[in-house]
């Protein structure tokens, strides 16, 4: 069956030109013009994948509303931002409500589509068979390969595809540092190291919503993170 993805742009022409290269690749499109429209649509069913721009009609920010009223639906759905808005303050503010990819209207179509190809590969380690690592634990933590869960002290911890892939990436090699660039290969996304920066700040955010003395993720001044062992 073919993946489900909803375009919330709100200029027609450059909603249609998105989803006629999406179907050219064998993809199920829809297109919604609005926040209010497209949430009305996700109300019986969440798409696969959903690209939104940030400025929707007479929303500044409808996207910004959208990607975190999606969130609280899904913390597992892939969300993209397409955006002319392509600041880093913008950015970051799109990857802070848990985007998993942010790109300027700029970027070519090839380009978008292996960005999508990748968030639907990691996607897919849901329906893969149990490997002997599927389950890793360390400590307090227990990472869920299988289930794409990530457990500290039993207590799960709510977490965007890429951010359990970053984790688990830390976790399977405690004490290991990880360059921003190796984080980026086993997540498969690619992203500049501010980015990476914004993904590593909330993950620890989250953890420490349920333990505020969370300190495991270490930063390596100028390489990268680690696990702390």
């Amino acid at each position: 069956m073919a993946r489900q993805i909803a375009i919330v742009e709100d200029e027609a022409v450059i909603r249609a030109n998105y989803a006629e290269a999406m179907e050219q690749q064998g993809f199920q499109v829809s297109g919604y013009a609005s926040r209010p429209e497209a949430l009305a649509a996700f109300q019986a069913q969440l798409p696969d994948l959903v690209v939104i721009d940030v400025g929707l009609g007479d929303e500044p920010e409808g996207g910004f509303d959208l990607c975190r009223e999606l969130r609280a639906r899904s913390a597992s759905l892939p969300i993209v931002f397409l955006t002319a808005r392509d600041s880093d303050l913008d950015s970051i503010s799109g990857l802070r409500l848990g985007a998993d990819d942010y790109l300027g209207k700029a970027v070519s179509i090839p380009h978008l589509m292996a960005r999508i190809a990748a968030l639907f590969r990691r996607m897919e380690a849901l329906q893969a068979p149990a490997e002997p690592e599927s389950v890793l634990t360390y400590g307090s933590v227990t990472v869920e390969t299988e289930r794409m869960r990530v457990l500290w002290h039993g207590e799960e911890i709510s977490l965007t595809v890429t951010e359990f892939w970053m984790v688990h990436s830390l976790v399977r090699r405690p004490g290991h540092v990880k360059s921003r660039d190796q984080l980026m290969d086993d997540a498969q996304v690619v992203v500049d190291s501010h980015t990476v920066t914004s993904h590593m700040k909330r993950i620890r955010r989250k953890f420490q919503a349920v333990a505020p003395d969370f300190d495991a993720i270490e930063s390596v001044h100028g390489i990268g993170y680690r696990w702390h062992p």
